[in-house]
Order: structure tokens, then C-alpha cells, then sequence
């Protein structure tokens, strides 16, 4: 008899004991004398219910979860049915039903390197459908779906495209921004861990738009599990012929450094100088890698753009609300029930995410506040949970929606406390280039210690130190820093001493 399981080789997954659990099922299927067919895939990014089984019945995946090794001999009692860690019909289950997913639509479906499997589920069919038509449509289409940069500027895919397209350069170079360095991101690691021939057709395709020949993944040391799969995916790829001579693709590693994540930094790193950021003009889309014309997107934003090609601009832009068009990986993390990638429209609210979807909180406690954008992302108190995340409608809260991680926190945190944080993160991590990021930051951290002190006088000083950050930093990690600060001192006042109130 043969049996076919299929179990996530994702980090989360690995973290949580998924090899444990893969190895105690071929010890079982051995002992019972069962042919095992074990598929490692991506993870269906339900984290709370990792390592995630699944056997396919009938067309219909069944899953149970989180699965230990004592749960496996079990399983096999059972017959994969009736188990006290069956979730039954696993994209039934209320967090994944509620998705559109489109550039997660194969994770935790496909095993990462089955060229043949991608295809199957209809990957490829954006860069064929690229390779019969000119630049300038490809770019038109691009710009037509409303693509915006998934990184956190929201910046426009088709205007950075057709800039590189019209650029002078006897050659152009596609970069892919996957230094994932937000607090409670995750999106980039999980895409490469399980389906990296989407990132590889999206960044085929862009190189096709711009006229680039050569492609660049740049990665943070921290994800060896996503750096492995990718390099085994550049070899698939290479041997069939999407990449090539044409147009190739290699990894380059950074060192964890935080403002890398800026494209100017990034381009610095890539090339062997010291991680700090550029001066602008020139723009990357002129001058970049290595001077050339170059194409810097975030990781997801090139992962959207096969489903763009492939189903038409019209499709795509047919999800989102006002300016923010297509969906958004959402990634939900901290002190929450149900935490992991979500993938929807544009347009849900705050509290139908975090109340709704994800359950509230792991502690049971009230939701006190959720921070949205990473590090440098304000704190949405309760009053603004009917805010819509989009981009616009997030700025317009006093925040930014930057690469859609949420950490959620409840009753217990003191958000002065979080404020300060911010300050220090910003000082720890600062290139040093420019005074305002490099000196505030440290001055930060010090008047908000005399603000929780109860100095009268330190909030106005503080707001004035934000303002200068906002409007004198080169880039965003010092011009960003002011909102978690501001808005935790905006909403939460009594987390430092009322002092807010006193300055007023």
C-alpha cells in the first residue's frame, strides 16, 4: 500500500518540530510496512497550527495539526480520519477561506522545486504570455493593474518600469528587495521557502519589461533555509532554459543590517561597500547596480506581477479599495490567537483582521493597540480599528501600512516603554550618514526617559526632535522613527506619566 502525506519544510514549520514529526512517519510507515510518499511543501501559513499534515481525499486536502511525534502512531491507527488533531478540510477552516490568494495561491499546495507541479497550477503562463508581447505593453499592463511597491513606499510598479525601460544603459539590472527586516514580516522568507519559481517568473518578466540581462536576490544571512531553496531553484531553472545568457538570476547575502533594506543601501551592499544610503539624484532607475539602470522592487511586488500577466490587469485590479489595488500579504504576529499570512484585498479594517479573523489575543486579554508597518509603523489604538488597510487610508490614520506586518499587543504592554524602543532601534540601527537619524535618535531615547521621568518640558522637546527626523533624514529609517513614537504618545498618555497632557 502507498501512502501520500504532504508536510510544510517551511522555517516556521521546521521551528515547531516539522522534521521531527516527518521523520517519526517514515519510522511508522516503515514499521507497518506502508510504501510512504512524504511531499515536503511550503507552509499554508497557519502558523498556530504547525507542523501541518496534510492527505489529499478525494481532490480535498484534510489536515491535522500541530502534530507532535507521539501523535503519529495514532494517525496510522486511525487511518487519517477520526485523530483528536484533525482540522479537517484545511482550506475550509475560517483563516484560509477567507483569502484571496494570488501571490501565495501555490504555498503549502506544491513542493518548492516541482517545475512541473508550478506549472500545473498554473505557473508559467505570465512569462509565457510576456515573451509575445513588446516592452511597452508589458509595462502598460504592469501599469493598467495599479501594482504598487509591496516593500512599504507604495511606489508605483509600471512608473519605476517604464523609467528603467526608457533609462540609457547598455545594460539593465532587476533587483529584488527581500531583506526582510520588519518586526513580525515574514511574507519573503515564506514565498522562497515554497514557491520560489513565482519570484523567479515575476523577476523573468521584469527583466523582459526593462530590457534588463542580469537579476539580483538580495537576502539577510538569517534565512539559510530561504537562501538554500533559492539557489536550488535558480539550478531547476537554468537547466530547462528560463534562465540563461538571456537573462540570469544569483542571490547576494547581506550581513542583517536593517537600512539595507532602503534600495540606495541595498545597491551599496550588493556592491561590496559599506550598507549606507545614497544621496538622490540619481535615482536607481538610472543609476544603480553598479551604474546601470536598475529595477528595484520588494520581493512580493515582483511575486504579484505572474498573476497580473496571467490573468490580465483588469483581474487583478478588480481587488483593493481606492488607490490601493490587487491584495496584500498580510503577516500577523505578537500576542495574537491565530497568527500567520493572510492574503486578502485591500480594504479589510484593522479590527475585522485582528478581532475577527485572527481571533483577538493568545493571553485572552483586551487588544490594546497593533502596530502596522514593522519597527518604524505607528500604534493603532482601538478608536482606529475601523481604518481600512490600504495605503491611503492608513496615512491618513497618522500611519503606513510599509510591508503589512501586524503585531498585535494587549493590556499589558507599556507603550512608553515601545515608544523608547523605537528611538533605540533607530539609533542601533542607523548607517550613520546623515545627523538627524544618527544624533536624534540618541537624543530621542533620552528625552523620552525624561518624559517618563515626569519633565514637564521634554514632551514639546521631543515633538520638535520628531519633527526635525521627519524632515531632515535621508531616508526612511530617521524619517519614519517619529510615527510609533508620536502615536503612542498621541493615544496611550497615560503609559507615560500624563505628561502629554501637562506639555498641552
Amino acid at each position: 500500500m502507498s501512502l501520500t502525506l504532504y508536510l510544510p519544510l517551511d522555517a516556521a514549520a521546521l521551528a515547531l518540530g516539522a522534521d521531527e514529526v516527518a521523520a517519526a512517519l517514515q519510522a511508522e510507515a516503515r514499521a507497518r510496512g506502508l510504501d510512504l510518499v512524504l511531499r515536503r511543501t511550503g507552509t499554508r501559513g497557519m502558523v498556530w497550527l504547525e507542523p501541518l499534515l496534510e492527505i489529499e481525499e478525494d481532490g480535498v486536502r484534510m489536515g491535522f495539526g500541530p502534530l507532535e511525534p507521539a501523535d503519529v502512531p495514532a494517525l496510522f491507527d486511525s487511518a487519517f480520519e477520526d485523530h483528536p488533531k484533525s482540522v479537517g478540510p484545511v482550506e475550509q477552516i475560517p483563516f484560509f477561506a477567507r483569502q484571496t490568494r494570488l501571490a501565495f495561491a501555490r504555498c503549502g499546495i506544491v513542493e518548492p522545486l516541482d517545475l512541473d507541479a508550478y506549472r500545473a497550477q498554473g505557473g508559467m503562463k505570465g512569462l509565457e504570455r510576456a515573451m509575445t508581447m513588446t516592452p511597452e505593453e508589458i509595462v502598460a499592463e504592469i501599469t493598467a493593474s495599479g501594482l504598487r511597491g509591496r516593500g512599504g513606499a507604495g511606489f508605483p510598479t509600471g512608473i519605476k518600469w517604464k523609467t528603467v525601460l526608457e533609462a540609457e544603459g547598455a545594460r539593465k539590472a532587476v533587483v529584488c528587495n527581500a531583506d526582510e527586516g520588519d518586526s513580525g514580516t515574514f511574507a519573503d522568507r515564506m514565498l522562497i521557502e515554497g514557491d520560489p519559481f513565482c519570484l523567479i517568473e515575476g523577476m523573468a518578466i521584469c527583466a523582459r519589461a526593462v530590457g534588463a540581462d542580469r537579476g539580483y536576490v538580495y537576502m539577510r544571512s538569517e534565512y539559510p533555509q530561504a537562501i538554500a531553496m533559492l539557489d536550488a531553484s535558480l539550478r531547476v531553472a537554468r537547466e530547462v532554459g528560463i534562465l540563461g545568457d538571456h537573462f540570469d538570476i544569483e542571490d547576494r547575502v547581506g550581513a542583517g543590517s536593517y537600512v539595507c533594506g532602503e534600495e540606495t543601501a541595498l545597491l551599496n551592499s550588493m556592491e561590496g561597500k559599506r550598507g549606507i544610503v545614497r544621496p538622490k539624484p540619481p535615482l536607481p532607475a538610472h543609476k544603480g547596480f553598479m551604474g546601470r539602470p536598475t529595477v528595484v522592487n520588494n520581493l512580493i511586488t515582483l511575486a504579484s506581477v505572474p498573476a497580473i500577466l496571467s490573468e490580465g490587469a483588469d483581474h487583478y485590479r478588480s481587488f483593493g479599495l481606492g488607490r490601493s489595488l490587487g491584495t496584500v500579504p498580510l503577516q500577523i504576529a505578537g500576542n495574537v490567537r491565530y497568527g500567520g499570512l493572510f492574503e486578502a484585498a485591500f480594504g479589510m479594517t484593522i479590527g475585522e483582521l485582528v478581532e475577527g479573523v485572527c481571533g483577538g489575543t493568545a493571553s485572552g486579554r483586551p487588544v490594546k493597540a497593533v502596530q502596522i508597518g514593522g519597527p518604524l509603523g505607528a500604534y493603532f489604538p482601538r478608536s482606529l480599528f475601523d481604518t481600512p488597510l490600504g495605503y491611503e487610508e492608513c496615512d491618513a490614520a497618522g500611519g503606513l501600512i510599509g510591508h503589512a506586518g501586524l503585531v498585535v499587543f494587549d493590556d499589558t504592554v507599556e507603550m512608553g516603554a515601545m515608544a523608547r524602543f523605537a528611538m533605540e532601534f533607530c539609533a542601533v540601527e542607523s548607517c550613520g550618514t546623515c545627523t538627524p537619524c544618527r544624533i536624534g535618535a540618541v537624543r530621542g531615547m533620552e528625552t523620552i526617559d525624561r518624559i517618563l521621568a515626569g519633565d514637564p518640558a521634554a514632551p514639546a522637546i521631543l515633538a520638535d526632535l520628531c519633527e526635525t527626523m521627519r524632515s531632515g533624514s535621508l531616508c526612511a529609517l530617521g524619517g519614519f522613527t517619529p510615527y510609533p513614537v508620536e502615536s503612542a504618545l498621541r493615544h496611550f498618555p497615560e503609559d507615560f506619566g500624563g505628561a502629554r497632557e501637562a506639555a498641552e
